[in-house]
């Protein structure tokens, strides 16, 4: 059995001269007692007056000390609850949406934004609903509009493959009880898509700043952010869904993230985009991707060119039942 080492003479003293600070009200109760009582007891003639003033001074000094370890208590009582409240609000950080609130959430993130940042698989709910209603919103109020996109390369056979696998893998199954049909070739499709969604509605809004990034990594889940909020959604809207906060640490988080994920993928620089016609032409299509160092495999025809244009400017809304 190890015995502690006793501490040094030096060190005792400092302590108890702290513990006599600490508790100087009661030390100084005790002493005024002592010494008053010494002296009732050795001297007969001393004075009742004193020892009746020395009495008060001591219930005095123990009411001071009374009051001292009260307030000692009301701060610690106070420190805790803070921590609490803390600890409630991280854990309010996170609320979770269902259904039809997905579509609220978005709506009133869209509003009086300036900013709009997703990251995803190919953008679809992207290009039916969010830059469109963005962009009318920012036309609306006369103000600009700034948008970072992050989709899969759809140049990029191995990530249309893997995230084709996934979605086949993880689908949800649609009205007729069948899988959505996910395969590479729809997944370039729908990228594509996106890209040329991005050209055609930067050159019908002055105001609107957008980039496009195309990732080597097929992600499992989907983010919108916006100045007010983050929402983590998935492929299937039947799951539950994820909203954040602007303010709350997890947002910030991230913020840091999506910027880390668009420097590592290839970013297109849509000034150099080709002029497209309010209805763009195959032609227009593949010049407009040609010029970005995007071009069309060799084995799309003008009917899976027309697809891509039907994709982009009339996407289906996939959360609309």
């Amino acid at each position: 059995m190890t015995r502690s080492r006793p501490q040094p003479s030096g060190r005792r003293l400092e302590d108890r001269i702290a513990w006599a600070v600490r508790n100087a009200d009661g030390v100084v109760a005790i002493g005024v007692a002592l010494v008053i009582g010494v002296l009732d007891v050795l001297d007969k003639n001393f004075d009742n007056n004193i020892v009746s003033g020395a009495t008060l001074l001591v219930l005095a000094a123990l009411v001071y000390g009374s009051l001292t370890e009260r307030r000692r208590r009301l701060v610690d009582i106070r420190a805790a609850t803070d921590g609490t409240s803390r600890a409630i609000d991280d854990l309010a950080m996170v609320r979770t949406l269902s259904g039809a609130e997905v579509g609220m959430a978005h709506e009133q993130a869209r509003r009086n934004t300036a900013r709009w940042v997703f990251k995803g698989g190919t953008g679809t709910y992207l290009r039916a609903v969010t830059l469109p209603e963005c962009v009318l919103e920012a036309q609306r109020q006369r103000r600009s509009l700034s948008m970072k996109i992050d989709i899969v390369n759809p140049a990029d056979d191995r990530v249309c493959a893997a995230y084709a696998r996934f979605r086949r893998t993880f689908g949800h199954r649609q009205d007729g009880g069948t899988f959505a049909e996910w395969t590479t070739e729809r997944t370039r499709k729908e990228s594509y898509a996106t890209v040329l969604a991005a050209g055609w509605h930067r050159q019908r809004l002055d105001t609107l700043e957008i980039d496009v990034h195309l990732s080597s990594v097929a992600p499992t889940l989907r983010f919108d952010l916006s100045d007010s909020c983050l929402i983590i959604t998935q492929d299937d809207p039947r799951r539950v869904s994820l909203y954040v906060e602007r303010g709350r640490p997890l947002y910030d988080y991230y913020v840091t993230e999506l910027h880390q994920s668009r420097e590592q993928a290839v970013k297109l620089d849509l000034r150099e985009a080709t002029q497209l016609s309010d209805e763009p032409t195959v032609d227009e299509v593949r010049r407009l991707l040609d010029r970005l160092g995007l071009p069309l495999p060799t084995s799309f025809t003008d009917r899976d060119v027309g697809d891509i244009i039907d994709r982009a400017l009339r996407a289906e809304d996939p959360y609309r039942r």
